[in-house]
């Protein structure tokens, strides 16, 4: 089973949000003679073998061979998501090295969660960049930040007075916890039950965002592993900053994350819209190709 390791929201590779796109899947199922498409925990157990944060897996998608639309799978190194920002952004760009020209090409995916378009556009060998449409946002209600504050080792005063948290989805809930300068680099998981704490308020994980600086941090609910560039974040922080009115209509910012874990990335967000009515949030930045390598063996 051919698979591609690309860098997304970097123009240059061992930067960025590393990910491993299996292009193949369905075939490579094919091959090892299995009687159905692979199973959830082969795919989890492939993803958890190669250690990128996340996988995907691409298959095919309604009648024929469209080779621009795909059904798509991802996992990250606990579970399978119902959706995701940057694996989709590299899986597109994968596609397009593998079926598309040098003109910009638009790839359909479905995923759990909601079906979303990527257009891509080739910028040199191995190098694309791309813009994911990742629909209308979901605002849900304002939540007090005093106890938030707390979950990741800050208090009160590091919380931005101006910006209230709130829960926000463009396919994954997360709460976006506004924060002042500095607070970012103390912040870290303090709390055993961090998943339990963000169910009551409606979300699945939480981002913290220095507006000021344009900065995020987010990390896997039980703290062992944070995210160098997380694009589902990235779209309900743009429909965020639409909706409290720090981001004009269809104006295009930049988003930085990966700092503290010396993989420095940059996405581009924008959303178009007024107030809590958001029907399209985009999601974008580069893509490099860092190699190609071949599965020999699926697990059982």
């Amino acid at each position: 089973m051919q698979y591609f390791h690309v860098d997304v929201f970097s123009s240059q590779p061992y930067s960025g949000n590393s990910l491993a796109v299996f292009p193949d899947a369905a075939d490579a199922a094919d091959a090892a003679d299995l009687t159905d498409d692979l199973t959830a925990e082969q795919m989890a157990r492939i993803t958890r073998e190669l250690r990128h944060f996340e996988s995907i897996f691409l298959f095919p998608d309604g009648d024929g061979d469209d080779a621009h639309r795909r059904h798509a799978r991802v996992f990250d190194l606990f579970e399978e998501l119902d959706f995701a920002g940057h694996p989709v952004l590299g899986a597109a760009c994968v596609l397009h090295e593998r079926h598309g020209d040098d003109s910009p090409q638009t790839w359909t995916l479905r995923l759990a969660a909601r079906t979303v378009q990527v257009t891509t556009r080739r910028q040199g060998p191995g190098s694309f960049s791309a813009v994911l449409d990742q629909g209308r946002a979901e605002f849900y209600n304002e939540v007090a930040g005093t106890a938030a504050a707390a979950w990741f080792g800050l208090d009160d005063k590091d919380l931005d007075p101006d910006l209230p948290p709130q829960v926000v989805s463009t396919g994954l809930r997360y709460l976006i916890l506004p924060v002042r300068a500095g607070a970012l680099e103390r912040a870290r998981i303090a709390i055993p039950d961090l998943e339990n704490r963000l169910d009551a308020l409606g979300a699945q994980f939480a981002y913290l965002l220095d507006v000021a600086a344009m900065e995020g941090r987010h990390w896997n609910n039980d703290g062992l592993v944070e995210d160098v560039a997380t694009g589902s974040a990235a779209g309900c922080v743009a429909a965020y900053l639409r909706c409290h009115d720090r981001l004009g209509d269809g104006e295009t910012a930049t988003l930085h994350q990966g700092r503290y874990l010396g993989r420095p990335s940059t996405i581009t967000i924008r959303a178009h819209g007024t107030g809590v009515d958001v029907p399209s949030v985009e999601v974008g930045g580069d893509v490099v190709v860092v190699g190609t390598g071949t599965l020999d063996r699926i697990p059982a």
